[in-house]
């Protein structure tokens, strides 16, 4: 298996309204991204359309 992430760029893959960068250099899912890739990481995102409480590990209903 080759782990040689060094060509790899999500950036070509992404439309510019399913992320933006952070000052400090993070890349951040909008919720647009999150309901294209069609279920919930878990990660507690901060754009989660999915309603994801990362305290109590649930989805909350809607």
């Amino acid at each position: 298996m080759n782990d040689d992430m060094s060509g790899f760029s999500i950036k070509t893959k992404l439309e510019n309204d399913e992320y933006y960068t952070t000052p400090e250099g993070y890349i951040v899912f909008t919720e647009k991204y999150h309901l294209k890739r069609g279920y919930c990481c878990k990660n507690g995102c901060k754009h989660c359309p999915y309603g994801f409480n990362k305290g109590t590990r649930r989805i909350k209903k809607n």
